[in-house]
C-alpha cells in the first residue's frame, strides 16, 4: 500500500508499482475499438505506461498531450495512456487534440491493472480510478523506470520517463 495526495489531502493506494529490474506484470485492457490489448501486443517495444485517473481533468489531459509531442521522437517505443476513461471519450479526446502518437488503453475490463501496478486508488474521492503514475518498460517487459506521483494534481517527471529510454 502507497500513500499520495489530492490537493493535499491523504490517498490510499492499493498495490506495489513493479520495481525497477522486474518483469512487468502481463495486462489485457481495452483498445478504443473495443478490442482487448494485452502488453504482448507491443512485445518487441519499448513502452512506457502513462497511467492517470481520467482524460478529463487538466493535468491528465496535459500528460496525455506532453507525452503525445514526445513520443514522435522515440525509436521503436510506444506511449500507452491508461486510465479509467470509456474508450469513446479517450477517443473524442484525442481526436478533438489531434493527437496520434500515443494509444489509449481503457480499465473498463482490466480492473486487475489497476493493483497489479500499485495504482488502485482506495480512498478519496477518486477512489476506483488510478493514481497518476509513469512505468517504463523495454523491449522484453522489463522495467526501466517507475514514479507514482506524490500529489494527484501534479504531472509526472517526463524528462526521467523519457531518459530511462535512452
Amino acid at each position: 500500500m502507497s500513500h499520495v495526495t489530492l490537493k493535499g489531502n491523504p490517498i490510499q493506494v492499493d498495490g506495489h508499482l513493479p520495481a525497477v529490474g522486474e518483469k512487468a506484470p502481463a495486462f489485457s485492457l481495452v483498445a478504443k475499438d473495443l478490442s482487448d490489448a494485452a502488453l504482448a501486443n507491443y512485445s518487441g517495444k519499448r513502452k512506457v505506461l502513462n497511467i492517470f485517473p481520467s482524460v478529463d481533468t487538466p493535468t491528465c489531459a496535459t500528460s496525455v498531450r506532453r507525452f503525445n509531442e514526445k513520443a514522435s521522437q522515440l525509436d521503436n517505443a510506444v506511449v500507452l495512456c491508461i486510465s479509467a476513461d470509456l474508450p469513446f471519450a479517450q477517443a473524442r479526446f484525442c481526436g478533438a487534440e489531434g493527437l496520434s502518437n500515443v494509444v489509449t488503453l481503457s480499465t473498463m475490463r482490466g480492473h486487475d491493472f489497476l493493483k497489479n501496478y500499485g495504482v488502485a486508488i482506495a480512498s478519496g474521492p477518486l477512489a476506483g480510478l488510478a493514481a497518476r503514475a509513469v512505468v517504463v518498460l523495454d523491449e522484453q517487459d522489463k522495467v526501466l523506470h517507475t514514479e507514482l506521483v506524490g500529489e494527484i494534481a501534479n504531472e509526472p517527471n517526463y524528462d526521467a520517463a523519457l531518459q530511462a529510454l535512452k
